[in-house]
């Protein structure tokens, strides 16, 4: 009876201590995230050109981010090449080509030259044109929207948007709600059967609206008075290609009849085709009720434009002056809508860009720089030469030169049962006897050249073993694989692989840092700051600490 009682009162001891404990425990509450993730991708945008402009943005727009947001003044891509494909995939996967796939805007696979989102599986939605035979399936990487989208069970939902196939696609990744890139034989945004069978009823009412005939249906002129475009050359110089053969690189600019004469793709190549895509950003977050409840959602847009017009006129020309002022003011509109559709906040934006550019060679010239064009075909046409006189029973043995990589024919070597080590070494030795070229070396032999560590280590994450060439080519610094009008991009050096970097909105505290940053970061910063895995092939590491 004595043992009963002690038992008994043991248990009422160890109930009692266990209500206690239940009532003073500090419940789990929710993680806090934000109710939309936009990434804002502007094509070719330089990092001075945050600065270069500045007098007159708007306080809305790219001021509105640099004085509410966080600035990483010194990010840089950590490969090469640095073109559109690679940096729009590096920038949501937190990788690099030699993991995610994605080798070049066009790269060799199984011995083919294929464009990196090109998909004859599929058939196009929206449009009956090969503009949609597109999918994100040569991407061997998650992307942050995908770990999103792992993590919620599918409840968070991500959308990619862009004139260019690539630069919606790629962001994106392999299971998204959706990615919409534009058309220029319909002039319409269209999709590919990877993604659906008929576009959504919010994409079609878009289209139905004919924007892209609004746009082109009055000259494009400055927004301020030519004279005072400081920034910028003198409008029609000899650094400028013109929109289209034939037609004078100046403005105003006769849209109207250049949209009779070549079609819809006209758009690309102005300011509008900006406005048009976040257009379409405001249309997807209405048709996909994008911040709308508990999940975080994912937004992906791309304004393509910066980069056709950098191309065309180069980095100085008042059409590139008038398209990121133009470009600002349509941001500021677009992140004045954020506030009032999804709250102030509530979301978190980050702007960055793809890659840069290099200042036009005769431009450089003209100032006493060091510059010139290096011709790829030439050098192509060079290298077959002499090898033929090498290997004069042995069919062509170089493939293509493109990448700023040599691409050989691997099965003609293999076929002839040729040294494959002995013809890189001759092909490395015929390049450094160009004299635009600084190095040369064997894709494989990398790590052990006599090549500064900024360059190799690029060199290196941006081989891919399947898909890249042979030989690396790094051409003198304002050396480009381009002509003398407008610019180009690719190589390693700072003109190329510096760029913007801003976070602003949701858990983003106003600063600044000039530590080393690099487009690797982005990712895993947002996906540290959702409290999501990073995406499987990233390599990067999160910006921010606990002061964020």
């Amino acid at each position: 009876m004595k043992r009963i009682k002690i038992m008994s009162i043991i248990a009422m001891m160890l109930l009692t201590g266990s209500r206690m404990a239940a009532q003073t425990h500090t419940p789990v509450t929710t993680l806090q995230r934000p109710k939309l993730v936009v990434g804002i991708v502007v094509d070719q945008m330089r990092w001075d050109y945050l600065y270069r402009y500045q007098k007159r943005y708007t306080e809305g727009g790219f001021r509105r981010m640099l004085s509410e947001g966080y600035t990483c003044e010194n990010t840089a891509l950590p490969y090469v090449p640095s073109v559109t494909a690679i940096g729009h995939t590096c920038i949501y996967t937190g990788s690099v080509p030699s993991i995610h796939g994605i080798a070049g805007n066009n790269f060799v696979k199984d011995g083919q030259k294929v464009y990196c989102t090109d998909d004859k599986t599929v058939k196009p939605v929206g449009s009956t044109s090969d503009a949609g035979l597109m999918s994100p399936q040569n991407l061997w990487t998650t992307t942050i929207g995908d770990e999103m989208r792992i993590a919620s069970n599918g409840r968070a939902k991500v959308v990619g948007v862009s004139l260019k196939d690539r630069a919606s696609i790629l962001p994106a990744g392999h299971n998204p709600n959706g990615a919409y890139w534009f058309d220029d034989a319909t002039g319409r945004f269209i999709t590919s059967t990877y993604y659906m069978d008929k576009l959504p009823q919010w994409v079609r009412a878009f289209n139905d609206k004919h924007l892209p005939e609004r746009y082109l249906s009055a000259d494009w002129n400055t927004l301020y008075p030519k004279a005072t475009y400081a920034e910028s050359t003198a409008d029609d110089t000899p650094y400028e290609n013109g929109i289209r053969e034939g037609v004078k690189p100046m403005l105003p600019l006769p849209l109207p009849a250049l949209y009779r004469k070549y079609g819809y793709g006209i758009i690309r190549n102005t300011p509008f085709g900006n406005t048009l895509t976040l257009d379409l950003a405001r249309a997807a977050i209405e048709g996909e009720q994008l911040g709308s409840d508990e999940e975080t959602d994912l937004l992906a847009i791309s304004c393509s434009c910066t980069d056709y017009i950098g191309h065309q006129t180069g980095t100085h020309a008042i059409e590139t002056e008038d398209t990121y002022l133009r470009l600002d003011q349509a941001l500021a509109d677009f992140l004045a809508y954020l506030d009032q559709k999804v709250g102030r906040g509530n979301y978190l934006v980050f702007l960055t860009a793809d890659h840069g550019a290099m200042n036009n060679a005769r431009f450089l010239q003209d100032r006493r720089i060091p510059a010139d064009s290096w011709d790829s075909k030439a050098a192509a046409r060079k290298l077959r030469e002499a090898l033929a006189k090498d290997y004069p029973q042995t069919a062509d043995l170089i493939k293509t030169v493109m990448n700023y990589q040599v691409f050989l024919n691997v099965d003609a070597i293999r076929s002839a049962r040729l040294d494959a080590s002995k013809v890189k070494e001759r092909v490395v030795s015929l390049l450094q006897q160009d004299p635009d070229v600084l190095y040369a070396c064997d894709m494989e032999k990398v790590a052990t050249a006599s090549i500064p560590d900024e360059v190799k280590y690029r060199i290196i994450n941006g081989y891919n073993r399947e898909r890249s060439g042979s030989v690396a080519i790094v051409l003198k610094p304002n050396h480009y694989d381009h002509g003398m009008k407008g610019t180009d991009h690719g190589t390693w050096n700072p003109y190329d692989t510096h760029i913007p970097l801003v976070f602003m909105g949701w858990g983003i505290q106003h600063g600044s840092t000039t530590r080393p940053t690099y487009m690797t970061d982005i990712a895993p910063t947002i996906a540290a700051l959702l409290h999501v895995q990073a995406p499987n092939g990233n390599i990067g590491r999160p910006i921010f600490g606990a002061e964020q």
